[in-house]
């Protein structure tokens, strides 16, 4: 997967049917960094930088918004041909993800260190930061799903992929938290019963 297509996907931020609402780039990297971030991170640079490739090759199209008391503003929607290589790109197979984390390879290391406080530590940081993230993530599908349970919302809801991909980074948030401080624990009493030797 290219930016590009995290872009344009993020950028289908209309309601219902109306995949032509408009958005601006502040809006867009607000929109990364809430809830596209859980699959895809970018800096807000990449993204005006990718906004203007986009514009460029015709995917997307924007248009200036003269404002009185703030800076101009620039809003984008989705063309057509952005919208057929979205089309494209979901009909191509995916390939598998695969994590890349240095916090891993301190863990596999863990046996050769003679003080692993300070990756116990690191895990328990991590932790916290899942924990931030999942109470983010709920706030987000509660916003998304209104007065509908979760089981109404999935069934006939207006917009639903944003809400799919938000349960997903849920998902791998509870996954990363609960085995962050499962790990930690296993480190302490390792180190504890090391101590008593």
């Amino acid at each position: 997967m290219a930016l590009r297509h995290a872009v344009l996907a993020a950028l289908l931020v209309g309601d219902g049917d109306d995949k032509r609402s408009e958005c601006s780039g502040y809006q867009l990297a607000k929109a990364f960094d809430v809830g596209v971030a859980n699959f895809w991170h970018a800096l807000p640079q990449q993204l005006y930088a990718e906004l203007a490739k986009l514009e460029k090759e015709g995917l997307v199209s924007g248009r200036e918004v003269v404002q009185e008391s703030r800076p101009n503003k620039r809003l984008f929607h989705v063309t057509d041909a952005g919208l057929a290589e979205l089309e494209a790109f979901a009909a191509a197979p995916s390939k598998p993800s695969f994590i890349r984390d240095d916090l891993l390879v301190k863990v596999q290391a863990t046996d050769s260190f003679a003080d692993t406080g300070p990756v116990i530590e690191q895990l328990e940081e991590r932790a916290s930061i899942a924990e931030a993230k999942i109470e983010l993530f709920g706030k987000l599908l509660r916003k998304m799903r209104g007065e509908l349970d979760e089981e109404e919302f999935l069934r006939s809801g207006e917009r639903v992929g944003p809400y799919l991909t938000c349960l997903r980074g849920l998902s791998l948030e509870q996954e990363t938290r609960d085995w962050a401080l499962r790990i930690a624990a296993v480190l302490r009493e390792r180190r504890t019963t090391r101590a008593e030797r």
